[in-house]
């Protein structure tokens, strides 16, 4: 596996959260003393619109947790700028994180997986990795 240097971040705040820039920063720091750098951000606010307010905790994509045009920008600063990696402030599922990483072709890590004892990016991916299961193996439990 390649050391994981360059990354982008990435969030999905509610349009009540002022902080979410400290957010991102804090991260940011994680991210270099992990020995990463962070390439570039996205951010994506939630309840903006009137109806929007109405829906402010849910995701935008139960897939993406993000919309369709962000994900969009995502993938191109994913190939322009050759990032080893994508961090989400927010908690994903297993299945949007699959879904992300399928879609720009790079690992997805959130802030969760930064936690100790991670020692660096590379490492925080290989913790954070579950035993892969096949289908007929999850059937046979039930």
């Amino acid at each position: 596996m390649t050391a994981i240097r360059h990354v982008v971040l990435v969030g999905l705040f509610s349009a009540n959260e002022r902080d979410h820039q400290a957010r991102l920063d804090t991260l940011e720091q994680r991210v270099a003393q992990l020995g990463g750098h962070v390439v570039q951000r996205h951010v994506q606010r939630r309840g903006v619109s009137d109806g929007g307010v109405h829906v402010m905790a849910s995701p935008l994509s139960r897939r993406y947790l993000v919309g369709s045009g962000k994900l969009e920008e995502i993938a191109t600063t994913c190939v322009d700028t050759d990032v080893d990696a994508v961090v989400f402030i927010n908690d994903l599922s297993d299945h949007q994180r699959r879904s992300v990483s399928t879609r720009l072709q790079r690992p997805v890590l959130t802030a969760a997986d930064l936690d100790p004892p991670a020692q660096s990016l590379t490492e925080a991916l290989q913790l954070h990795r579950p035993a892969s299961q096949t289908r007929r193996e999850i059937r046979r439990r039930r």
